[in-house]
């Protein structure tokens, strides 16, 4: 305490950070053959991106995915899908991490019965689901429901995988969608802990010991270039965040003020202008993310500024880790920048900015009245539009954009989603359809209707997992009672002055 060094004694000296590559295209099968192959390659957890419209809780059939089915992600509309998912890969053996927001309940419902199926009890199921609604509002734009009916079901969620997936990671707090938008990286690190106090607080408000959730609530942060700032705002951030969860919050348990965190390589640094550079951002920033001690890691692809990335793009990005983790020697040394002049000071200034920030967002009422009001919105505008000037004035060089131009520049090669993915997509919902109970699924759905209703009352026991093995359900149709009884949610337009 307060782990500013690390959250373990020996680090990875004792175990290495989970190599977790995100991963999603096409079909369930599509995606469950790339999965195979990472982990042939060596990766040692799952992490499954979704696509559009299975983020915004709609089926692949559905008017508004036309076009988008299995394009920036794998296309789940049912518990089938699910299944093809992960089939042949034991769910009891392998972590896996969704990012999935809006509709992450019906997701992760999906993920516990095909763990069911396959034999695996939800007490043995490692891993998260992200969970996180408030930087969707600030930053994402990619939510279902209105702020309070949300927040109602994550804090359900909390109640619930504390007593039936124990070692599941209810939440994962992310700053990557913050500071892809354009904040800084003090703003990132400000923002992501204030949206970690507010569940908090609303876990606290529902009556749970903060004890019995904490220690499940996880982080995303985004690895940017400035390679010092990184790793001093990873140490800021476990020491923030155990700080104020025994000063603040009463914890008890010291796993409840840990911070344990997955980091992505920023996805916003890399060029479509030589391509190749992106290999040498990516390693840098990875050996950053090394150094500020995280527990799990994802490197991008050198391709994925153009598409999503090739087999051999993406085993060169896993290469990457394996190379720092097994050569480089960082592996054997607890926080190398420990006592660092340079390091410590940026980390006490970004604490320092972090807590002048948490005062300006309880000056503006708090993290929700701050979203409704478009504040987070404005701040994270300002910031991106500043960089951008910056850019354009060629104040910052990037290489091979503004500065180091090529006129020699070779393609590389992409990877190219068929439209018969989603054509396939819409033939197997139609099947669905037709060899379901569908008397049995409108029985369910007007539970399920119901149990919306009372959600919206402050029942928070009635209906959270409604199983949708014996109807097989689809996804969307879950989705959409809950819709109609909430209602859509319009924020303000964030806009620059």
């Amino acid at each position: 305490y307060p782990f500013t060094r690390g959250i373990h004694p020996t680090m990875y000296r004792g175990r290495l950070w989970t190599m977790r590559q995100f991963a999603g295209f096409g079909s369930a099968e599509d995606t469950n053959q790339r999965y195979k192959f990472l982990l042939e390659h060596g990766q040692t957890g799952l992490s499954v991106a979704f696509d559009f419209p299975t983020l915004m809780g709609y089926d692949s059939d559905h008017p508004r995915a036309e076009g988008e089915v299995g394009k920036c992600g794998v296309a789940i509309s049912s518990l089938a899908d699910m299944e093809d998912l992960f089939r042949g890969i034991p769910l009891d053996q392998v972590s896996t991490s969704m990012t999935i927001n809006g509709p992450a309940a019906m997701l992760f419902c999906f993920y516990v019965a095909a763990a069911e199926k396959q034999g695996v009890a939800s007490t043995a199921l490692r891993g998260t689901v992200q969970n996180d609604i408030l930087k969707e509002y600030m930053a994402q734009h990619a939510w279902v429901y209105p702020v309070e009916p949300a927040l109602k079901i994550i804090v359900d969620m909390f109640e619930w995988c504390a007593a039936h997936t124990p070692l599941w990671n209810t939440i994962s707090i992310s700053g990557y969608h913050i500071r892809e938008a354009g904040a800084t990286a003090a703003q990132e690190l400000a923002f992501t802990l204030a949206n970690g106090f507010t569940y908090v607080e609303r876990g606290v408000a529902r009556g749970l010991d903060v004890d019995a959730f904490a220690p499940r609530l996880s982080f995303f942060w985004d690895i940017h270039n400035d390679f010092f700032e990184e790793i001093a705002k990873l140490r800021a951030a476990r020491r923030i965040w155990a700080r104020h969860l025994q000063e603040r919050y009463g914890a008890k348990n010291a796993r409840s003020a840990m911070m344990r965190f997955h980091a992505q390589t920023a996805g916003v640094t890399l060029t479509a202008q030589q391509p190749m550079n992106n290999v040498v951002r990516v390693a840098y920033q990875a050996l950053a993310a090394v150094l500020g001690g995280t527990q799990s890691l994802h490197t991008n692809s050198l391709d994925e500024t153009l598409a999503l990335p090739t087999e051999e793009a993406v085993r060169l990005a896993l290469r990457t880790q394996q190379i720092i983790a097994h050569e480089t020697g960082v592996a054997e040394v607890i926080d190398p920048f420990g006592g660092s002049y340079y390091v410590e000071s940026l980390t006490e200034q970004l604490e320092r900015e972090a807590e002048g920030l948490f005062a300006e967002i309880q000056s503006v009422g708090g993290v929700v009245k701050g979203i409704e009001s478009g504040w987070f919105q404005r701040q994270i505008a300002r910031s991106a539009e500043a960089f951008q000037h910056d850019v354009e004035a060629s104040g910052r060089i990037l290489v091979g954009v503004n500065d180091y131009l090529s006129a020699d520049d070779h393609p590389v090669e992409i990877l190219k989603v068929s439209d018969d993915a989603e054509d396939g997509q819409r033939r197997r919902l139609a099947r669905l359809r037709a060899e379901r109970d569908n008397a049995l699924v409108g029985e369910r759905l007007e539970v399920l209707r119901r149990a919306a209703g009372i959600l919206l009352g402050h029942d928070r026991t009635t209906g959270f997992r409604q199983r949708e093995r014996g109807a097989r359900r689809r996804r969307a149709a879950v989705a959409d009672p809950a819709r109609r009884v909430s209602g859509r949610v319009v924020l303000l337009e964030a806009r620059a002055p």
